[in-house]
């Protein structure tokens, strides 16, 4: 009975064995996934954050076609983070899912290593003085060893995301005060840790990749994610790694299909008094986890999903949200829509964060934009900073250094303020750090507008529209659409991460907090539908279109910019709509 009460319930070391407390878990084994970060982010946008020029310059695409391509393999990348968190869920652990998504994004990234430094496998050099034509974009074999190079990385990127962040945060006991704020402080730290890779990538990086070569630079992200796979495998006797417990998607589609074939003669189930999920609209309490009761015995930790259990087993208990889903406990035939009632309730959780989600896609929509016309626009600019020449793709040092900055202060200083002003365990809700992200998006769209607005008047005011030469401007003011943006990811992100994490059902985890990256995945092929149904709708008639031309100063950027500020205003609108409405599965406090 004593080695059975110092066993994390439902989860596993490496080996397989039963995870013990005192000797798996907290946040020493956290700390190996915050290195991890620095050295897989740093693999990522070492070559994301200036993939945009090399396929310019060396590839021979067009700014468009570039800015397109980039989005759609960043957005792919975040997308494919959904397989690894169902996989972490259904099958594999958090913990193996990392292994063989680092390796496979090794071979990707060698691939385009290889390519880089051959120069029989990239298009023929060709020359790009004005009047002469086109250079040919890169075909063939050469576009598909790219391609094949990218998407392969994209894969293993998208299963690190669908895992790393779950897996630090199962390190540490959510039923108790101190394991909730470690958790917390393992979120902030993420992102902090995300930040610090991103600073290596857009600043040694890309000064690599622009000054040494690309083979260079994709070597540098190759022994990145190289050297993360043996620092994740330090930490190996320290982790608590949670059992698989079978497809969380199975679950939602039989929740769901038998509340459609049930019988409807009963009507929807209603809440009985002592509902075991009783959500509140804000959390109010000084507890994140509610404080279940069962008789009179406080139920230890890893018991409380049995308790649970156990409480909802009746269509009694169910709650009254989505009421209509209540209709699947009616389904006890014994067939294979047989729903118990916390199956329903764990449906209805995952349902009820899907508007959330659905609202931050417009905010990386915005932040898309770093990647590609921000990164244009700059390049069109003064770059100098004294003797030093600063690339282009070197901009979002800018706000990841303020989020480097940003992000102990607000754990150690803004948090702590707040928990005592609002006398909450969490001070700062989720949805308020999502909405402050949202409105910071808004400003930053204003602003890139107005900034661009200056980046022509300069051109036209010297004469030089169509030249290639550095505008007289400074790209300093593109750093303030760079400020504002960082700031808004690093609330929106870490706010996110944690929401999805602490609101879903313990057996759906991986998959829901993969949700953060698939919004990111959205708001890049968001970005280049927008661009195109802007060509579209703006090219009719004769008309040259908004985002076409023979340079970027022939470009209509700002209006596009303008366009995006009021989708981003329409779109917080939408998020207060449901935030106002959305009640925290755990928030309340239920005595006996």
């Amino acid at each position: 009975m004593e080695d059975a009460a110092e066993r994390w319930e439902g989860y596993v070391d490496w080996r397989s064995r039963p995870a013990t407390r005192g000797r798996h878990g907290g946040m020493l084994a956290a700390s190996f996934v915050l290195v991890v970060e620095v050295l897989e982010n740093l693999a990522f946008l070492a070559n994301a954050s200036n993939l945009v020029t090399y396929l310019m310059r060396f590839m021979h695409y067009s700014p468009s076609q570039s800015a397109t391509t980039v989005t759609n393999f960043m957005g792919t990348a975040f997308l494919l983070a959904l397989l690894g968190g169902f996989l972490s869920d259904a099958f594999f652990t958090t913990y193996t899912i990392y292994i063989v998504s680092a390796f496979i994004e090794f071979m990707g990234l060698v691939i385009l290593t290889v390519q880089a430094r051959t120069p029989s496998l990239m298009p023929a050099q060709c020359a790009k003085s004005p009047g002469a034509p086109p250079c040919a974009p890169v075909s063939g074999a050469k576009k598909a060893m790219l391609f094949a190079g990218l998407y392969i990385t994209a894969l293993g990127i998208g299963g690190i995301k669908g895992s790393l962040p779950s897996h630090g945060a199962e390190q540490f006991d959510e039923h108790a005060p101190r394991g909730r704020k470690g958790r917390s402080t393992f979120f902030n730290y993420f992102v902090f840790c995300l930040s610090c890779g991103a600073l290596i990538a857009v600043t040694f990086a890309v000064w690599v990749e622009d000054n040494k070569g690309w083979q260079w630079g994709f070597g540098i992200s190759t022994i990145a994610i190289l050297l993360s796979i043996p620092v994740f495998a330090a930490g190996s006797g320290l982790y608590r790694n949670k059992v698989p417990t079978g497809s969380p998607l199975t679950t939602i589609a039989k929740v769901i299909l038998a509340a459609a074939f049930a019988s409807r003669r009963g009507g929807a189930q209603s809440a009985s008094n002592g509902a075991v999920i009783d959500r509140a609209p804000s959390p109010t309490s000084s507890n994140d986890m509610k404080d279940y009761h069962v008789s009179s015995k406080q139920p230890a930790a890893g018991e409380i999903d049995t308790a649970i259990s156990a409480a909802t087993a009746t269509a009694g208990d169910l709650s009254t949200e989505l009421a209509f889903l209540n209709r699947a406990v009616e389904c006890q035939s014994g067939g294979v829509l047989a729903c118990t009632a916390q199956e329903v309730e764990d449906v209805k959780i995952v349902l009820m964060v899907l508007p959330i989600f659905f609202s931050t896609i417009m905010l990386n929509c915005c932040l898309a934009q770093l990647s590609t016309f921000s990164v244009e626009q700059a390049a069109t600019m003064d770059t100098r900073v004294g003797s030093l020449t600063v690339p282009p793709a070197s901009l979002p040092v800018f706000p990841v250094t303020f989020i480097i900055l940003l992000a102990p202060v607000y754990d150690h200083v803004i948090i702590p303020f707040a928990r005592r002003v609002t006398g909450t365990e969490m001070g700062i809700s989720h949805l308020q750090r999502i909405g402050t992200g949202l409105v910071l998006s808004i400003v930053a769209m204003a602003v890139a507008a107005v900034v661009e607005v200056k980046r022509k008047n300069v051109a036209a005011d010297n004469g030089m529209t169509d030249s290639a030469a550095p505008l007289p401007i400074s790209f300093f003011w593109i750093a303030f659409q760079y400020l504002f943006l960082g700031s808004a990811d690093l609330f929106t992100l870490a706010g996110l991460l944690e929401f999805f994490f602490s609101e879903a059902p313990s057996r759906m985890r991986s998959l829901a907090t993969s949700l953060s990256w698939a919004s990111l995945a959205l708001g890049y092929y968001l970005s280049s539908v927008l661009v195109s149904i802007v060509n579209s709708a703006t090219g009719r008639g004769g008309h040259r279109p908004w985002l076409q031309g023979a340079s970027l100063n022939h470009y209509h950027l700002e209006r596009f910019y303008w366009v995006m500020c009021v989708l981003s205003t329409l779109n917080y609108l939408f998020f207060l709509f449901w935030a106002i409405r959305y009640k925290y599965r755990n928030a309340g406090v239920i005595k006996g």
